[in-house]
Formats: structure tokens, C-alpha cells, sequence
């Protein structure tokens, strides 16, 4: 492998990816885009300002950005504040998507801060590392980086230190402190991949589990985990199946306005059920954007006045449940599994004291 190499993975509203080699022949493709960037920028009453510099020809290595409508006047504001982008290299021997987890988290305590996502996957040399670090050196970047090998670990550090560059090793410390503790030297495989145990056979029957009686479908009540219960477009599904990815057999049973829940949902232990609500005027948006998706002319499914009906009922009905209630307004799958769990521990704990 004669250099790294770097990959465009999904990043958040204020963040860019960028390859970080340069494909020949791109340069007159890519000035053209940039002018009508720039151009777009000008429609929009966005004078460019400092921008008008991106109008030469990108050399190796350089972004190409088309930002989001709605993010043109951060944007603009960001660059008449001089605020620069702080570039995060992800480093790695492997995939990268232990780092690009953890640069994804640090990425959401600066929701001010525009970020440049760059990856370098299967860096395999020092060589390797040379180039990397050169392509980020007098920039405003930060490197973060998931090495096994020792000696790798050390040259990126000493690289990193002689290029004045800010630096954080993921797997180092963690790798030294375990085997400190354990007496055990560790394997220093890159790439390695968990064992296929006993866990991960379980999330995958968690994961069917959840797929099997998705949206009241099956008699699976009695041996779910959990159960959640809520109006359409809550999140019940993504949510289950997420859920079976953790390991907790997850099925849903949806409320709809007129029909009755099947009489299983009260015959089950009430301790493993969770309601979810949302926001009414949050749900009709959602729900407009599903019915003109599906090509649909049910108008009714989206108007708020049928969907204040309907979270009235579905209130009544976990009332009736006597189940802990989730607002999953603004929160993501994750979070929101992470609540689902927290409670339903709780509860169990709290039932076996008593």
C-alpha cells in the first residue's frame, strides 16, 4: 500500500468529508463546481466574501462543498467571523469506525463549530503515516487515530509532536492499562474482530425477534423483553431493532385510533411495557413528509387535529397500562433505547426490593 487512503462517511450538518487523495483530470470539473457554489451564494444574497479565494482550481487534497441550503447563512456567518474548520483525521489500521464513533460524539459538543471529517483507513506503513500527517500539518487539525501496533502508535506520536499537531491515541492507554491489570499481553492483531460467542448469537435472535412481531404482528408479548406501545411513526420499529442489536427481544403493538389493543398487552407483565408519545405538531411534519413519499392522498393521517385525537388516545390507553411514558421529540434511537432500558430495569429493581 503506497499511501493512505481516506473514505466519505455520512457526517453531521456542520461537518465535511473529504477523500483525501485527489483524483487526475478533476482540477476543470471541480473549479466549475466551486463557481457555482460561489455563484449559488450570490443568489442567495450571500455575498462571498472571503469565499471568492475558492474560485482557483483544487489541488490534491482540497474539499469541494455544496452546503445544505439551510445551513448557507451559518455558513456565511461562520466565515465572516473567521471562524476556520477544524479538521479531525481518523487514523486507523483497520476501518476507522471506532474513531469516527467517538469523533461523531465530540463533533456534537461544538454544534457551533464546523467541522472536516478526513479518513485515512488500513494505514499499514510508517510510510504510511508520514503522508497522513504531512497533509495535516499546518492546518487546523486534530488527529485521532486507532493503531494496534506499538511501534505504529509511537512513530504517529512522534510524527505528530514534530509537526506541531494535536493528537489523541484511542486504543493505546486502554490496551497498556488492561494489560497491566489482566497480566495478560495483548494480541496487537489490527483489524481483529470480536469472537462470535454467545452474545452476539443473542442479539442476532433479538434482532429476528424483533423483525418476526413488528407492529403487533405474532403472539410474541409474553416473551418480549419489552414491549413498546404508541401511535404510527414513533419510532416503534427502528427502535426494536435497534433494541434486538443490544440484546432485549423487542416487540411493538401500535395504537390506532378505533381499534382495540389485542388483550395480550394486558395480560403480560406490566413492568417490561413503555409507551412512547411525540410532539403533535413534530409528528404531523413527519407524517406529511410519509404520506408524499408514499404517493398517497390520505391527508387525514398527517392533520393535526387527527393526531391530537389520536395521542389522546394513545394517553388514555397507557394510562390504563400504567406504564412509564417516553417522549421521543429531538431524540435518537440510541438515546432513546438507552431510556427505554434504563427504565425498565429500574422498574424491575424496584419491584424486587419491594
Amino acid at each position: 500500500m503506497s499511501q493512505a487512503q481516506a473514505t466519505m462517511t455520512p457526517s453531521s450538518s456542520h461537518s465535511r468529508i473529504r477523500n483525501s487523495c485527489s483524483r487526475p483530470g478533476t482540477e476543470k470539473r471541480a473549479q466549475g463546481q466551486v463557481a457555482d457554489v460561489v455563484r449559488k451564494w450570490r443568489a442567495a444574497d450571500l455575498a462571498p466574501g472571503p469565499c471568492d479565494e475558492l474560485l482557483h482550481a483544487p489541488q490534491v487534497g482540497e474539499t469541494l462543498v455544496v452546503p445544505p441550503a439551510q445551513h448557507r447563512r451559518s455558513i456565511r456567518s461562520e466565515v465572516m467571523n473567521d471562524r476556520e474548520i477544524v479538521e479531525l483525521h481518523i487514523v486507523s489500521d483497520s476501518t476507522g469506525e471506532t474513531a469516527a464513533r467517538l469523533v461523531a460524539a465530540l463533533e456534537a459538543q461544538f454544534p457551533e463549530q464546523p467541522f472536516e471529517e478526513i479518513r485515512h483507513p488500513r494505514v499499514e506503513s510508517i510510510d504510511d503515516l508520514k503522508l497522513t500527517v504531512s497533509r495535516a500539518k499546518g492546518r487546523p487539525a486534530v488527529m485521532v487515530y486507532t493503531l494496534v501496533d506499538r511501534e505504529m502508535r509511537e512513530a504517529m506520536r512522534t510524527l505528530c509532536r514534530s509537526a506541531r499537531l494535536h493528537y489523541c491515541d484511542l486504543l493505546g492507554h486502554p490496551i497498556e492499562s488492561i494489560a497491566k491489570v489482566s497480566g495478560m499481553a495483548a494480541q496487537m492483531t489490527p483489524g481483529a474482530r470480536p469472537p462470535l460467542d454467545s452474545t452476539y448469537f443473542k442479539r442476532m435472535e433479538a434482532i429476528e425477534f424483533a423483525v418476526k412481531f413488528d407492529d403487533g404482528v405474532g403472539t410474541g408479548l409474553r416473551d418480549a423483553d419489552v414491549v413498546l406501545v404508541g401511535v404510527s411513526r414513533t419510532s416503534k420499529t427502528p427502535l426494536s431493532i435497534y433494541l434486538g442489536y443490544l440484546g432485549h427481544k423487542a416487540a411493538n403493538v401500535p395504537i390506532v385510533k378505533g381499534i382495540t389493543p389485542p388483550p395480550e398487552l394486558y395480560e403480560i407483565d406490566p413492568l417490561k411495557v413503555v409507551g412512547l408519545t411525540i410532539d403533535a405538531e413534530r409528528l404531523a411534519e413527519i407524517r406529511t413528509a410519509r404520506v408524499r413519499g408514499m404517493g398517497t392522498t390520505n391527508r387525514r393521517y398527517a392533520e393535526l387535529l387527527e393526531i391530537y385525537s389520536e395521542l389522546e388516545e394513545a394517553d388514555a390507553i397507557h394510562r390504563r397500562l400504567g406504564c412509564p411514558v417516553i417522549d421521543v421529540t429531538g431524540l435518537s434511537i440510541e438515546e432513546t433505547a438507552h431510556r427505554v432500558v434504563r427504565l425498565v430495569d429500574r422498574r424491575r429493581q424496584e419491584a424486587a426490593v419491594s
